[in-house]
C-alpha cells in the first residue's frame, strides 16, 4: 500500500499527495482509499480514540494523482466547501494529450451527463435531464513526439470532466483507454492535479501548493515539468 505523503498540516487542514489508482474515498472495490489513510494517520499520530473526523472537500478520479486537501474540523470543512461553491478554490492540472489541439489556448464549455450503470460520462444537450454544465480552460505548454503537454484549469468539478471534454475535441488524454479507446496509448493516465490554491479556513491566508507529476513515468519523461511546477510549499 502507498505511504501517505503529507505536504502540509496544521490543526485545521491536512494537504496530502494522492497516488494514482488509489480512490479518494471508499468505493465498491473495497480497496484502501485516501480518506481512510488520512483518518488512520491522524488516529495513530495523535492517539485519537474512537472515530476520527476528516472532512472530504473535493475528489480526484481514481487514476488521477496529485494534491488534495482534507479538513480536520467541521468548521474548516464548511468554510472550504463554501470556497468550492464560490470559485475561490482553484485547481489546475497537467495532462499529456495524444495530439495537440487546433487551438493552443481555449475555453471548453459542454454539458455532461453520467451513466451510473457503466460509470461513463457523456457530452449531452443542455435540455437533457441530469445534464450539468462543465467548463475548463487549457493552454498547450509544449509539444513533442506528436504529444502535447497541456495545463488545464477547471471552472467546474464534474466527474471525468477533463478526460471527456478533451476527447470531445479529438485530443484524448494519454493512457485514457476508457474515453480515448484505440487513440490512447496503454499506460498510466497522464492526468495530474499539480496545483491547488485556497484561502485557509481559519487564518484567512492564501495557500498555494504545487507538485510535479512522476518524472520517471511515461509520457512525463518527455517533458520538462519542473519548469511548470515550483517547489511544493504553502505560499503564505
Amino acid at each position: 500500500m502507498e505511504e501517505l505523503v503529507i505536504l502540509y498540516e496544521d490543526n485545521h487542514i491536512i494537504v496530502v499527495l494522492k497516488p494514482q489508482n488509489v480512490p479518494s474515498q471508499g468505493d465498491d472495490s473495497k480497496d484502501k482509499d485516501l480518506l481512510t489513510m488520512v483518518k488512520e494517520y491522524i488516529k495513530e499520530t495523535y492517539h485519537k480514540p474512537g472515530n476520527v473526523y476528516v472532512g472530504l472537500i473535493h475528489r480526484l478520479d481514481r487514476p488521477t494523482g496529485g494534491v488534495m486537501v482534507f479538513a480536520k474540523s467541521s468548521k474548516a470543512a464548511g468554510r472550504l466547501s463554501e470556497q468550492m461553491k464560490s470559485g475561490d478554490f482553484e485547481k489546475k492540472y497537467l495532462t499529456v494529450l495524444m495530439q495537440s489541439p487546433r487551438e493552443k489556448k481555449a475555453v471548453l464549455t459542454n454539458y455532461l451527463k453520467k451513466n451510473p450503470v457503466n460509470n461513463m460520462v457523456y457530452i449531452s444537450a443542455q435540455a437533457v435531464e441530469g445534464a450539468k454544465l462543465a467548463q475548463l480552460d487549457y493552454v498547450v505548454l509544449d509539444e513533442k513526439d506528436g504529444l502535447a503537454l497541456t495545463e488545464v484549469r477547471l471552472h467546474t468539478g464534474r466527474s471525468h470532466q477533463i478526460r471527456v471534454q478533451m476527447n470531445a475535441i479529438d485530443c484524448p488524454v494519454y493512457g485514457d483507454m476508457r474515453y480515448g479507446g484505440e487513440h490512447a496509448k496503454k499506460g498510466y493516465l497522464a492526468l495530474w492535479a499539480y496545483y491547488l490554491s485556497f484561502t485557509h479556513p481559519v487564518t484567512g491566508e492564501r495557500m498555494v501548493f504545487r507538485v510535479q507529476p512522476p518524472k520517471d513515468v511515461n509520457p512525463w519523461t518527455l517533458f520538462d515539468t519542473e519548469s511548470c511546477v515550483q517547489v511544493v510549499k504553502p505560499e503564505i
